[in-house]
């Protein structure tokens, strides 16, 4: 079957033209602030997206049904967030926030996959409008700009199943209900009441509404953008790193779980494997981390060491890259397991990036299995996360996501080694980027920018998080032969 490029630059031209018109709320907040270079910026990037996208839309204007299957699908999603991020990147590069459009792409692109990745050396001297924009990209990739669009526009509701698929991530993406674009509608609406209710606690415990808004973006998006350099240590509020915790343990969680919970289902919330072992991995890590910190005086209480503890273990392994404190002067065993929280990640179904702790747990089942064949060759076991089973076809592509997950890593860092950066800087960066993480240990993220890179390193930097939140095989497929073929 030929692959429909004019309905796929045709969708694209509808999706550029949503993501403009999402872009009209921080150029309006320009004017509230009174920054006119912002409000130019937005305004001139605005224009020239509904200029491209118009003219698209008159050139495949005999596309009258938008025929899209799984190619076509995995072309727009892998494109979308390409193009958006070329077009968002541009406010900053016209407002001269940063100092080339290297360095712009890249932080759009940090903000879409939820990364939270900066380049930016200062962030509390850039305009207002800009830092909100670039932490709107934060919420919005959280739970997918393709997903976001099939829920607002019903034409595509009919055909939305493979668009959603190929931006989804982790091994289960079932339907919870009839059809998807109510699928869609009902995770989206699940994710804007969690991030309201999010908004007002942090405006309870004294922020404004501004910077509520902000923090809630990088929080509900596993993201980590923050609008002061210190990230959520710069409020110095105890209560703010609670709230922050707490909701970035609920967005690194499957979303799924929380229709169940609304419809009443508990025990099918409870009994699900995956949500036990993401609970008890941060349970068991921040304990241990706790009960070293205080040993080590490194904090006075143990509830304090417990916070910082448990807020650093969540802020990694849900990928959200947040910090309240310079964690890089704590025990080496504390930093390992922070290290080991970046290669697992967050739930399918989640904001979270990384492998995912569905795949984790898989792969742990698959190696006991194999152990306990040594001792029993003829015995029949499957493969069990709490009450989920997955078969051979599944428990295989798990393997080879790992598999190729690991391969993607070591060739990044053998091509960021070239910039002749410090080993753990050069290791942890690689990392936090493919596993849209944003901070990492050696003190990129903390103490250190993205700056500290050439322009050619960013493009890199871009690619692995790009692959990393579209989960590796949506973007690699388009490289095959077959793709391409007839």
């Amino acid at each position: 079957m030929n692959l429909n490029l004019r309905s796929v630059f045709r969708f694209l031209a509808f999706i550029m033209l949503f993501i403009a018109a999402i872009m009209l709320v921080p150029m309006f907040m320009a004017i509230g602030y009174g920054e006119r270079r912002a409000f130019t910026s937005f305004a001139m990037t605005v224009g020239i997206m509904l200029l491209a996208s118009c003219l698209t839309i008159i050139i495949t204007r005999r596309e009258k049904e938008l025929r899209i299957g799984t190619k076509e699908a995995m072309l727009i999603v892998t494109l979308t967030w390409v193009l958006m991020t070329a077009f968002g990147a541009l406010p900053l590069y016209f407002a001269d926030s940063m100092a080339s459009y290297a360095q712009c792409y890249f932080e759009i692109m940090s903000g879409f996959t939820t990364t939270g990745a900066t380049a930016m050396p200062d962030i509390e001297i850039i305009e207002k409008s800009i830092i909100f924009w670039r932490g709107l990209t934060n919420w919005l990739g959280g739970m997918g700009v393709v997903v976001l669009f099939v829920a607002v526009l019903p034409i595509f509701g009919v055909k939305g199943n493979a668009l959603v698929g190929a931006e989804s991530v982790g091994p289960t993406k079932s339907k919870l209900t009839p059809t998807i674009r109510h699928t869609a509608m009902a995770l989206w609406g699940i994710y804007i009441g969690i991030s309201a209710v999010q908004v007002v606690l942090l405006m309870l415990g004294g922020l404004n509404l501004y910077h509520a808004l902000t923090v809630m973006f990088g929080t509900m998006g596993a993201a980590g953008f923050a609008p002061l350099n210190a990230s959520i240590g710069g409020y110095d509020s105890p209560y703010i790193e609670w709230v922050c915790t707490i909701f970035m343990m609920l967005a690194g969680a499957n979303f799924s779980l929380y229709f169940f919970l609304l419809r009443g289902h508990v025990r099918k919330v409870l009994r699900d494997g995956e949500l036990k072992l993401y609970v008890s991995i941060i349970s068991i890590f921040s304990l241990l981390i706790a009960i070293q910190l205080f040993s080590r005086g490194i904090y006075s209480t143990f509830s304090e060491s417990l916070r910082e503890a448990a807020f650093h273990i969540v802020s990694f392994i849900t990928t959200t890259g947040f910090s309240a404190d310079d964690y890089n002067v704590w025990p080496i065993f504390s930093q390992m397991l922070i290290l080991i929280t970046c290669f697992i990640g967050g739930c399918a179904g989640s904001a979270g990036g990384g492998i995912k702790v569905v795949r984790i747990g898989v792969a742990l089942r698959l190696g006991y299995n194999a152990m306990m064949r040594r001792i029993h060759p003829n015995a029949v076991r499957p493969v069990r996360l709490g009450d989920d089973l997955y078969d051979s076809q599944t428990s295989l592509a798990i393997g080879g996501f790992i598999g190729c997950y690991f391969v993607t890593f070591f060739l990044g860092a053998a091509i960021i080694s070239l910039c002749d950066q410090d080993f753990l800087v050069t290791f942890t960066s690689v990392i936090l980027c493919l596993g849209n993480i944003g901070i990492g240990l050696g003190g990129i993220g903390i103490t250190s920018t993205f700056a500290i890179y050439p322009d050619w390193a960013l493009w890199v930097f871009s690619f692995l998080m790009l692959v990393g939140r579209l989960e590796l095989f949506t973007v690699y497929t388009l490289f095959t032969r077959s793709f391409w073929k007839k």
